[in-house]
């Protein structure tokens, strides 16, 4: 059976990452692959996690390409060298632009900590969404894995799940609960849903 093949894209630590390889390798994924993982930042955790399961990775730093328009371009060159099917933003803090979206149109899913359309769009990310949702008092939070367009964590829904917000909790407890009873489960689910659906299979 051939995989779809599939390029993450990690700014940090790479935990979402994590849970794409561990639900790969257990089977969870059996119609996609992992073969590649880029990120923005040289000294990304993620670059570790990769060499551990002997996944090429890349580096395209923000840092030596200021230039969006360039730095978006050896993106996608990468993306056509490796004959890249599907992208996953698993912790991504680039906004990418309209053309290169479009060059990859139904092909790219994000995660983003919290239940879109609440606490979500330009400034929204990291830390920063759990501090809004502890700070408006809200009783329910979560996760959803979307479709990107070129508009910020605007894409159509693929998978949402519900997390509790419990009394005391910090923008660092409610991360790490939303991340490990949300993320991690809807993620990999979410990318075997989509490599399904690139090749042609319902249900």
């Amino acid at each position: 059976m051939s995989k779809t093949r599939i390029a993450v894209l990690c700014s940090g630590g790479g935990t979402n990452f994590q849970a794409i390889v561990n639900a790969q390798e257990a089977g969870l994924i059996p119609h996609g692959e992992v073969v590649l993982v880029v990120t923005d930042n040289a000294g990304a955790y993620v670059l570790t996690r990769a060499a551990r399961y002997g996944i090429e990775s890349a580096v395209v730093d923000k840092k030596e390409y200021r230039d969006r328009g360039v730095r978006e371009e050896k993106i996608l060159s990468l993306m056509r060298e490796k004959n890249i099917e599907f992208i996953v933003f698993a912790g991504f803090m680039t906004i990418l632009s309209a053309d290169f979206v479009s060059a990859y149109e139904g092909r790219i899913i994000n995660v983003h900590p919290a239940l879109i359309p609440s606490f979500c769009g330009p400034g929204y990310y990291g830390l920063k969404v759990h501090e809004q949702v502890l700070a408006r008092g809200v009783k329910v939070t979560g996760a959803t894995v979307h479709y990107v367009t070129e508009i910020c964590d605007g894409g159509p829904i693929l998978l949402q799940k519900a997390v509790e917000v419990k009394e005391g909790d910090t923008p660092e407890t409610l991360q790490k609960r939303v991340m490990r009873e949300a993320e991690w489960v809807i993620l990999p689910e979410a990318v075997e849903l989509v490599c399904k659906k690139l090749q042609g299979i319902e249900g």
